[in-house]
């Protein structure tokens, strides 16, 4: 039997566009418990037999059946029963009222889902089950394909060059993956296999942040799953072997519901926004385009810790810069309430509120740096009176009555409170006295040893025998955290803040802080959910959004991440490899690109800041530069380093760079510069560049100890451009041969922090390490120029001192200029 199934919801006239042609109304194919059973699009079908195992997940258009067909079952809905998961015995559809039967008879059980035929895509929904208390949580799939080649596992989809299968929750409470965890936090796997990256190993370990998608020896598996939480439950969470994770009212297992689909892979972005907009899921807009596309997602921004009378130094250098947000790093003087630090924004968010309206006013929008739900100890949820909703590891109760000056505190159970892996704040909260203790005694009477009494500002208070005890959750950083209550208060309490202020961007950092809730995925979607669902349209359709970890149902709601710190290494060093990993776990997911985090000091160099601006344009990929006007003033190159962030970001803004330019980009190897040329075109010039190291030696009397070092120059016969630096010691009398022919001396006095730098021409500069001028020196260019082809070196140089000496050399000849211009509107 075959029916056509209609929308029942018009989908945007944009959307059916991008659609249109590619799937058409949908084919059901119905069958009794004993018979194949077919759900199909135009594009994709899915095949059931009948005890309900997933037998085809067919490209419909090429007839390619990517199931995996190898041992082991593949239920489209399997329910767990007493820890095990039980698989049904029968499935039967019945096309009139579009609903599969699953019977699970050891355990009784009678599960009905209800199936949707939309354009593009199959739905599933649990719409009843007996015994429903009896189930500790359903599971779909896994669906078990042959694909292998590119794994989204966050989004949900996997994808060959042919096709494209994928999976969507279709509620917050119905999570990606498999219940792994038993607090449901998302695992992390590396796992051996290829990258899309031009400058990484081809075969290396990677970092697969989730499973909703998963890669398997045989191809992946895409899965998805819904607990019962009405029962308070002991998980396994934040270095904690045992955390009560609260029960906690939701709609439950009934009403779990997923999406399934199969496309094109050019079209796996136009089928999940028709999902997001036929089925409510949140769909955040960018300067009116759905933020998974806006070109805005991948801005780059500026990081200033500006107060209410420096903002307008501030707003002018992002302006300066060509950039169009400007984020403030930790403005909070408590995190909770989220109250503004007086000194810096005196009208509290008011304050802020007047900042965001004068960068609104030169086209610039701010953004915040949150910890999430990390509660500081200063917060009113802590002093002076406790609040309820903090997160606790667990409880007991007093054995003896205290006054308030007791040190030695007898408990009933220990279980909590002993368990230091990570215990930071070693507190414990009784009533509305929160106590410290240094301990916990290793045999019964169990006692809490050399406690502080009233901790964090609160009152010392006497309590009586049998009065509850309970062990505070709490973070590295020294702060509480929240229940599930309060975390969603906190979220409001976020959202009020921009809707109020106008503030347009966030970081959701430390978001796996909402663990604290002991449900995980859950607990941080919940979290993030509240701050999107309580902002003003305005706010909502114009934000830009990224966290510390990603989640499924959660990649809605982000516009993108940007991870990678500059804390751990030199501008070039810190993490660099991650930050190359990143990019290929964003084209997996369909996230928009970024770099990281870099920061920008008094020496950072002309070229390493093009180095960086290069990878930008090489993945399409914004940054964040932590930096000030201070900084920007004591960089002798600080007015041309925000003129290249505002050409580089112009250009790439503009997608003037070609796909080869790009790759040659993506390889931090390879550096350029760019030059503008006009309004809106550009040079793109290509540098070699070779370094070398010339090193203090002792040698027997006689013996040469000049170093020679080899040069091939792929470009054309040109002056040699350099940078020196001494290392160690000072260095002078320096002397360069080139090809045994053209000795150049360079009469300067080197010393460490300085260099000498020579772009060609007639005058090399010496700069001090702030590369602010010092002097310059005549140059011959001619005798400085270089063949095409192999080149011959002999450095040498008098050192003021013997130990770790040596003259760094940073030499580099220029490519062909390539002409890159912005198409004209």
């Amino acid at each position: 039997m075959k029916t056509n199934t209609k929308l029942a919801v018009p989908l945007k006239k944009n959307v059916w566009s991008k659609l249109a042609g590619l799937i058409l109304p949908i084919l059901i194919i119905g069958c009794t418990g004993q018979a194949p059973l077919s759900l199909e699009t135009e594009s994709f079908k899915l095949g059931l037999d009948g005890q309900g195992k997933v037998v085809e997940l067919v490209d419909q258009i090429k007839s390619n059946n990517y199931s995996f067909s190898g041992e082991g079952d593949r239920p489209i809905l399997s329910i767990q029963v007493n820890g095990a998961l039980v698989q049904p015995a029968t499935c039967n559809y019945d096309p009139e009222r579009k609903t599969l039967t699953l019977t699970y008879p050891e355990n009784d059980i009678v599960a009905k889902v209800t199936t949707q035929f939309k354009t593009g895509y199959l739905t599933f929904e649990l719409t009843s089950v007996t015994h429903e208390d009896k189930i500790e949580l359903v599971q779909w799939g896994p669906f078990e394909t042959t694909i292998k080649e590119t794994i989204g596992e966050t989004v949900g989809v996997v994808r060959n060059s042919d096709f494209a299968i994928g999976i969507q929750a279709l509620n917050i409470r119905t999570l990606g993956g498999v219940p792994e965890n038993t607090d449901d936090s998302t695992p992390s796997y590396d796992i051996f296999g290829t990258t899309s990256l031009v400058d990484v190993s081809d075969s290396l370990n990677i970092l697969y942040r989730g499973h909703t998608a998963q890669p398997k020896d045989y191809g992946s598996s895409l899965q998805a799953y819904t607990r019962n939480r009405t029962k308070d439950r002991v998980v396994a969470t934040m270095n904690h072997e045992k955390y009560i994770a609260p029960a906690y009212k939701d709609e439950g297992i009934i009403g779990s519901k997923i999406a399934l689909f199969g496309c094109l892979p050019e079209d796996v972005l136009n089928t999940i926004e028709a999902i997001e907009l036929e089925e409510g899921l949140p769909h955040p807009m960018l300067d009116g385009v759905w933020g998974k596309r806006a070109p805005k997602a991948s801005s780059s921004y500026l990081i200033q810790d500006f107060t209410a009378e420096t903002v307008d130094q501030a707003i002018a250098l992002t302006k300066k810069a060509g950039l169009k947000y400007l984020y403030h790093p930790g403005p909070f003087e408590n995190w909770g309430h989220f109250d503004l630090k007086k000194d810096a924004f005196p009208e509290n968010w008011d304050s802020m509120k007047a900042c965001v309206l004068k960068a609104e006013k030169e086209g610039i929008a701010m953004g915040v740096h949150t910890l999430s739900n990390f509660i500081t100890t200063n917060d009113p949820y802590v002093s002076p009176i406790p609040d309820d909703r903090l997160a606790k590891v667990g409880i007991s109760s007093l054995s003896q009555s205290i006054d308030q000056d007791a040190k030695d505190i007898e408990i009933d159970d220990p279980t909590y409170f002993n368990q230091m892996k990570n215990n930071n704040l070693h507190a414990a909260v009784i009533g509305k006295e929160i106590i410290r203790y240094e301990s916990v005694s290793e045999q019964a009477p169990w006692k809490l040893l050399n406690c502080e009494r009233g901790a964090f500002g609160t009152s010392k208070l006497a309590h009586e025998k049998g009065a509850g005890i309970a062990k505070l959750a709490d973070h590295g950083y020294k702060t509480f955290l929240t229940n599930t209550a309060l975390s969603i208060e906190m979220a409001s309490t976020i959202a009020d803040l921009f809707n109020q202020t106008g503030l347009k961007q966030i970081s959701f950092d430390g978001l796996e802080g909402n663990n604290s809730t002991g449900m995980g995925a859950y607990g941080k979607q919940l979290f993030v959910n509240e701050w999107y669902s309580k902002l003003n349209p305005d706010i909502k359709n114009n934000y830009i959004m990224d966290a510390s970890n990603t989640e499924h149902y959660f990649w809605h709601m982000f516009t993108r991440m940007n991870w990678g710190e500059p804390w751990y290494a030199g501008f070039r060093e810190s993490q660099t490899a991650y930050r190359l990993l990143n990019q290929d776990y964003f084209r997996r997911n369909y996230i928009p690109g970024m770099l990281g985090w870099f920061s920008m000091h008094e020496n950072t160099s002309l070229e390493d800041i093009e180095w960086m601006l290069a990878r930008s344009a090489g993945f399409d990929a914004g940054y964040a530069l932590v930096t000030s006007a201070e900084l920007i003033s004591k960089n002798g190159f600080g007015d041309q380093i925000l003129e290249k962030i505002k050409q580089w970001e112009k250009a790439r803004m503009s997608k003037v760079f070609s796909k080869d330019q790009k790759k040659r980009m993506e390889d931090i190897g390879n550096e350029f510069t760019l030059e503008s040329s006009s309004e809106d075109s550009w040079d793109l010039i290509p540098y070699e560049v070779y370094r070398f190291e010339h090193k203090f030696k002792v040698r027997q009397p006689g013996e040469p100890i000049w170093s020679s070092f080899d040069l091939n120059n792929t470009n054309t016969k040109q002056p040699l451009q350099f940078i020196l630096s001494a290392k160690g010691n000072t260095v002078n009398h320096i002397t360069v041969e080139i090809n045994g022919f053209k000795k150049n001396s360079l009469e300067v006095t080197l010393q460490p922090g300085q260099y000498l730098k020579y772009n060609g021409g007639k005058e090399a500069v010496l700069y001090s390490k702030t590369w602010n001028r010092i002097r310059s020196i005549p140059m011959d260019a001619g005798q400085w120029t270089i063949n095409k082809g192999d080149n011959t070196l002999q450095v040498d140089c008098q050192f003021h001192g013997t130990e770790e000496a040596s003259l760094k050399l940073e030499l580099k000849t220029a490519g062909h200029p390539e002409e890159v211009a912005a198409k004209q509107s």
